[in-house]
Order: structure tokens, then C-alpha cells, then sequence
């Protein structure tokens, strides 16, 4: 279902929508766009960790990131964005599944992390230098070998948002810009970033055509850049208003939304199931030193404890 906003913003002023795509598309040009609100459920997300405000940061734009992707395609599983340096921290990621349920964790050397943030003060940047060189990678996993498809490229850039926009105009040669913020308030993070492409054109022989397609996106792409972070991080600021805002001579039209929720898939059995792989000698070494086997969930930091007796259950329903 689309809705076109009114020249009012009448259609849904007023109402807020915190934890939510949007997505939407210019009437009188070939961009098409989606918009993330972030509240609690990024607050839940960073509530099962206790990460130093650096890191909170980047795997808050990590997340978003993600959600803003994961739009873009057709699938049914799980899309992942993970981002590997070799700086103070080692690991961002963040996955969905296509039903709107997010979770996000990160790998990093504390001391490091604190030590650099205070020698190189670059909040306008997130602390990006932090990650060092790496890569990131996109991976869509649909629960079948055939179905998985995964881009890897290299970090460039001084922004997680610039590596992956040099990713998406180079490898995919999609036309696409970004605005993100992300900030704590009231000592929760939040998010909102907006994110437009250039549609693919119908007819691309004609020179016209292709003139008004530039002119187009050059338009929409300076609209987004006075996008505030205020904006997009409003509470209160519906993103239907903030579309209107920035759009509304271009003819703004919005879809149905995915509402998002926090839900981690860790599991018993999925730990078992790890606990297989590993030489049982290893295991029984571990449990008659500590009493147990401790598996902590990276994502949630849920931890599943094994005795002894449940580690013979484990290994004999394996021989079964």
C-alpha cells in the first residue's frame, strides 16, 4: 500500500514511529529511498553489552546501516553487515531477517579502544580510525548453500556511510546517498538515516532522458544533504514530516513499513549443536576444571551452562 504525503503532511502528523523502514519514492523523479527510526530497540540492542561510547557508536551506524540494506532486497532469512580491522576494534556486526528482527554485538580491545579515542578526539567521524584496514562484508543467507550471496569489499574512506556507498557505486553501480546520525539522549542510543537511489532507467538511449535523470538526482541528493541530525533523530517528528520536509515539491510517496523489534536466535540446541564440533576431550578438560562449560551468546550475552552429565547427553545424542 502507498500513501502520498499531503502538501500538509496531514496523512500521518503527529504520530510517531520509532523502530521502523520506510520506505518511499519520488513521484516526479527516479529516486527511490528509505528511511530508519531507531529508539528502544537500539537501546535493547546496546543494553546487553556495556560498550565504551566509541563503539556504541559505530555498531549503532552498523546496525542502521543494515537495516537500510537489507531493504533494498527480496529475501527470506537473514541479511548480515559485518565489518573485520585490524584496529583497537576488531569486529562490527549486525544481522536481520526479513521479518524486521535485529540484533548487533562488536569485538574489540578495550584498553586499545580507550587509549586511541582519548589521543585522537574525531567524533565528527565516529571514530572510524579505530577499525584500522579491513573489509566489510554483506552476506544474504537464505538457509540454503545456493542461496547465499556475500560482497566483500575493502574500507575506504573516512565513514562506515563511505565505504559502503563507494561499495554500492562501484561494485553494484547504483547511484546512492546517505544521511545518518546517530547520538545518545537521555542516556539511550538512537538512530534515523535516510538513504536514496537512482532507479534504473527505462529507456537509457535517450539523451533527454538521461539529462533530466542527472538533473533529478542532483536534486534529491542536495534535498537529503540539509536533512538535520535533529530531524532524523526527533522523537516526536513522524518520517512521513521529515520526508515531506525535504521532498514535498518532488512529490513524496510512502510504502508500508517494517516495524523492528530486537529478537536474538541463540538457542539451547544451537549451542549444543556448536558443542558437537568440538574434540570432547577438550570439553571434559574444561568442565573438570571449572565444574562446567560456559557458552556466552556474543549477541545478547545470554550464557548456557553444560555439567558433565548434560555434556554425555550432548555427545551421545550425536553417536544416536
Amino acid at each position: 500500500m502507498a500513501i502520498r504525503i499531503k502538501k500538509d503532511g496531514s496523512e500521518q502528523s503527529g504520530l510517531v514511529d520509532d523502530n521502523v523502514v520506510q520506505p518511499f519514492r519520488l513521484e516526479k523523479s527516479n529516486v527511490r529511498g528509505r528511511m530508519v527510526r531507531l529508539g528502544n530497540v537500539l537501546a535493547q540492542i546496546m543494553q546487553q553489552h556495556n560498550y565504551p561510547p566509541p563503539v556504541s557508536g559505530l555498531l549503532s551506524e552498523v546496525a542502521t546501516l543494515c537495516l537500510l540494506l537489507s531493504a533494498m532486497l527480496k529475501y527470506e532469512g537473514v541479511f548480515t553487515l559485518q565489518i573485520k580491522g585490524d584496529g583497537p576494534i576488531r569486529m562490527l556486526v549486525a544481522d536481520v531477517t526479513h521479518r524486521g528482527e535485529i540484533r548487533a554485538y562488536a569485538s574489540f580491545d578495550e584498553p586499545a579502544v580507550k587509549k586511541l579515542a582519548k589521543r585522537k578526539k574525531d567524533t565528527g567521524k565516529g571514530h572510524y580510525h579505530l577499525l584500522g584496514k579491513g573489509y566489510i562484508a554483506f552476506t544474504v543467507d537464505q538457509g540454503q548453500v545456493e542461496n547465499r550471496y556475500q560482497g566483500i569489499v575493502e574500507l575506504k574512506g573516512d565513514s562506515i556511510v563511505e565505504a559502503v556507498q563507494h561499495y554500492l557505486t562501484q561494485s553494484e553501480q547504483i547511484k546512492t546517498s546517505f544521511k545518518l546520525a546517530v547520538h545518545p539522549q537521555d542516556g539511550q542510543w538512537r538512530a534515523g538515516a535516510i538513504m536514496i537511489q537512482q532507479m534504473p532507467e527505462e529507456d537509457a538511449g535517450k539523451k533527454v532522458q538521461a539529462d533530466v535523470s542527472i538533473e533529478d538526482w542532483t536534486r534529491a541528493a542536495m534535498l537529503l544533504s540539509t536533512c538535520t541530525d535533529g530531524e532524523m533523530l526527533s522523537p516526536v517528528l513522524h518520517s512521513a514530516d521529515v520526508l515531506y520536509r525535504l521532498f514535498n515539491e518532488d512529490g513524496v510517496r510512502i510504502y508500508s513499513p517494517t516495524h523492528l523489534r530486537f529478537k536474538c536466535r541463540c538457542s539451547r540446541q544451537r549451542v549444543e549443536d556448536i558443542l558437537r564440533t568440538i574434540p570432547r576431550a577438550e570439553l571434559e578438560e574444561i568442565c573438570e576444571k571449572d565444574g562446567h562449560v560456559s557458552i556466552k551468546c556474543e549477541f545478547c550475552s545470554e550464557e548456557y551452562l553444560f555439567n558433565s552429565n548434560e555434556l554425555n547427553d550432548v555427545y551421545e545424542e550425536r553417536n544416536t
